[in-house]
């Protein structure tokens, strides 16, 4: 059967090469004439004769395969691009979705650009989210900004006018704690962890390897509490770098095959809100956490390369972009946001995770 096709690919060369070469020489004075349907039809040749080559075929599947990985790259970069409709709320009403309400009506969408359309992201709903879900072990951990998330993907998942979202929020918020729901109706357990420093992070993730039990998903960050209580983005980063090595060690082995080896787990990072100085509620914070060291704790976390845009394993939830384009009218305290900001950072990582586990609803 080789031989044949050999034999015909042999055939099919001698009835267009050897015309063509007879050609050539008769239009030798017409050399661009000549060269171009040589070109034309070699190209036509290959594409017609690539199949019976595994070789050539594979080299075209790999190529594809590039796009394909170079487009789900490229969608990761740009899933933070949001937007904001910001308008003045009415008097005597307030935010009903959670206890970080401000003075405005927020609505959001990611921008309208050529490459962000292309990605097709898209506001889940209840039962979207329940889908993706289905059957996960969540994990949500770092200090109040990572409790807000928390909070906006239960409210999600349950419903923000269900029952139970009373009790979550009763129990979620309390001072310093941890807490642990199970969805029953799709099989999904979300913990919260309080873990309002690096090295308390580093620790969960630690725990994580040593009982060889991971999560499907973790969501965490850190930043303001180190900022107020220890101050120094030196040691922050020191923190920050032991943190990525030891979150290195969870994420998914590739071989050289292509395929992943051992556990697959989607991890994310929640970006530092902007922090508006004047609106801080203690002179101590206004001190400690001023713009200086603001700018001084975002540098490091870049330079840490703990996120995925600098090299590293977590794929960062931009909330300092979210909080600046949305702006002090977003918040009463100059820390904490509207449930609005939480809830777009609930939706970036979704997006992200149908890209990373390459799913579609």
């Amino acid at each position: 059967m080789l031989g044949a096709i050999h034999f015909g690919v042999l055939a099919a060369c001698f009835v267009l090469f050897v015309p063509m070469a007879m050609a050539g020489w008769h239009l030798s004075r017409h050399k661009m004439l000549f060269f171009s349907g040589a070109l034309f039809i070699s190209l036509a040749v290959c594409v017609h004769l690539t199949p019976y080559f595994p070789s050539v075929s594979d080299i075209v599947a790999s190529v594809s395969s590039v796009v394909v990985y170079d487009h789900r790259v490229s969608c990761i970069n740009e899933v933070n691009q949001i937007v904001w409709d910001v308008k003045p709320r009415p008097k005597n009403t307030t935010s009903s979705s959670s206890s970080n309400g401000s003075s405005s009506n927020l609505s959001w969408d990611w921008v309208k650009s050529r490459k962000v359309l292309s990605c097709e992201f898209q506001k889940l709903d209840k039962f979207d989210v329940s889908e993706l879900l289905n059957g996960s072990w969540v994990v949500v951990a770092g200090d109040s900004q990572a409790r807000f998330v928390a909070l906006s993907l239960l409210n999600l998942v349950l419903g923000s006018g269900s029952e139970a979202m009373g009790s979550v929020r009763e129990e979620l918020f309390k001072r310093h704690s941890d807490y642990s729901v199970v969805v029953k109706e799709i099989g999904m357990k979300l913990d919260f962890v309080w873990a309002p420093y690096e090295k308390d992070l580093d620790d969960l993730v630690v725990s994580y390897k040593k009982r060889s039990k991971f999560p499907d998903v973790v969501i965490m960050g850190s930043g303001l509490w180190h900022m107020l209580h220890v101050n120094n983005a030196s040691d922050f980063g020191f923190r920050l770098k032991e943190l990525r090595s030891h979150v290195e060690s969870l994420v998914p082995v590739t071989t050289k095959g292509g395929s992943v080896s051992g556990r697959s787990m989607h991890m994310f990072w929640i970006g530092m809100p902007v922090l508006i100085n004047g609106m801080l509620n203690s002179e101590e914070k206004k001190e400690k956490m001023s713009d200086t060291v603001w700018h001084e704790y975002d540098r490091t976390l870049g330079e840490s390369k703990i996120l995925r845009q600098m090299g590293g394993p977590l794929i960062l939830l931009d909330v300092q972009s979210f909080t600046w384009n949305c702006g002090p009218q977003c918040t009463l305290d100059g820390m904490h946001y509207d449930s609005a900001v939480y809830d777009a950072a609930v939706h970036v990582m979704l997006n992200a995770l149908l890209i990373e586990s390459h799913q579609t609803l």
